[in-house]
């Protein structure tokens, strides 16, 4: 099952629901299957999400780096904060615009 993240300054986001729960449980919000993140709550959101415990540093060339390795992919090897990226970049983006992020609506 997945979960959609929904915006009105960014296209849609995606995430399977196990990855999603967890990055929610993360930033304080309940993993239901309906919520919203106002942007008043963003920037403890976004602080969360970037404290997350990883190997590599939480920028673009990380996750570039990732996707460039010679070695097959291993869907257990990516890290919950890798995977907390593209939820980084899309509450930028919002909190950027003032607009809330939803999901399951």
């Amino acid at each position: 099952m997945t979960f959609k993240f929904k915006s009105q300054a960014t296209g849609d986001l995606l995430m399977l629901s196990a990855h999603a729960q967890a990055l929610l449980k993360h930033i304080g919000k309940s993993a239901d299957p309906k919520g919203i993140l106002t942007p008043q709550e963003m920037p403890a959101a976004l602080t969360a999400l970037k404290s997350l415990p990883g190997d590599e540093p939480l920028d673009e060339s990380a996750a570039a780096k990732k996707d460039d390795d010679d070695e097959p992919p291993d869907a257990t090897a990516v890290d919950l904060r890798l995977r907390a990226w593209p939820l980084i970049q899309m509450i930028e983006a919002a909190q950027a615009a003032q607009q809330p992020i939803v999901w399951g609506v």
